[in-house]
């Protein structure tokens, strides 16, 4: 294939969710989905221990492979797009943070993991400020859930859509990004709520809830779609639009497994409604 036909390029610096439903497996295969060339810089191994609820196994990876990782990429390929998932360590928002600025981009797009399961509350909390301190300003799209939005808005609930929308208001007055506040199964109602946010459009985007459980990798996921639609060209409110309906179908085909949760399906899109 000639260099001037091939797709966009498209990177994710996540981590590794065993089971597939999340982290740089959910954003390979939404890029691959959405015409993009999918590349990942793993930042961390995540397990879950079925003798133990299902809950994270998180192991970091060491900073000087992730630094190795992110210095091949950046070299094979003149990146403009990249997606920021979980990062998990101080030490690996250091390495990413430097990365990130040695080069200009286009669009950086932060999915902001702020809890860390299975670390000590004390490793969290600094993770998340150092997050909030060295990743946050440089990010172009932000796509915080539900208590994402609100540790990052400063307010105590987000009950409401109008909640929704003031803490899209703060993130964006905060960090000068373009923000998708998602209340997804998390407000009442019939919908699943995102508030977008860019400075001057405010645009509330609904579709019909697909049960009331949060679905493995729809957050990764929904970032993911944004970034690939933003490396094709589309803008911000574009972007958001088409990744909420691609999230949707998925969630809609979900896959179940031996696991408590269901996970979004990425081809789901293409399929058409379950049978």
């Amino acid at each position: 294939m000639s260099s001037n036909t091939h797709p966009p390029v498209t990177l994710t610096i996540a981590g590794s969710e065993a089971t597939g439903g999340a982290g740089a497996q959910a954003d390979l295969k939404t890029f691959q989905e959405l015409g993009t060339y999918g590349i990942a810089a793993l930042t961390c191994i995540v397990s879950f221990d079925p003798k133990d609820n299902w809950n994270h196994r998180f192991v970091p990876v060491d900073s000087q492979v992730i630094a190795d990782q992110l210095e091949a990429i950046q070299t094979a390929y003149d990146l403009g797009t990249v997606k920021i998932g979980m990062l998990g360590t101080p030490a690996t928002i250091d390495t990413v943070a430097k990365a990130l600025q040695s080069q200009d981009w286009t669009n950086i797009v932060l999915d902001p993991v702020l809890i860390c399961k299975g670390q000590e509350p004390g490793a969290a909390l600094d993770t998340d400020q150092a997050l909030k301190a060295q990743i946050l300003p440089l990010a172009t799209f932000v796509t915080p859930n539900h208590f994402e939005s609100m540790s990052l808005a400063g307010m105590d609930a987000i009950e409401s859509v109008e909640d929704l929308k003031e803490a899209a208001r703060r993130i964006h007055e905060a960090s000068g990004a373009v923000v998708l506040a998602k209340g997804g199964v998390r407000l009442e109602g019939e919908d699943a709520v995102d508030v977008f946010y860019d400075g001057q459009a405010m645009e509330v985007l609904r579709a019909p809830k697909v049960g009331d459980v949060a679905v493995s990798g729809a957050g990764c996921t929904l970032a993911a779609a944004i970034t690939a639609e933003l490396a094709k060209g589309a803008t911000p409110l574009e972007a958001a639009r088409t990744a909420k309906a691609f999230v949707t179908e998925g969630i809609r085909n979900r896959v179940s497994s031996n696991t408590p949760f269901d996970a979004l399906w990425q081809g789901g899109a293409a399929s058409g409604p379950a049978l």
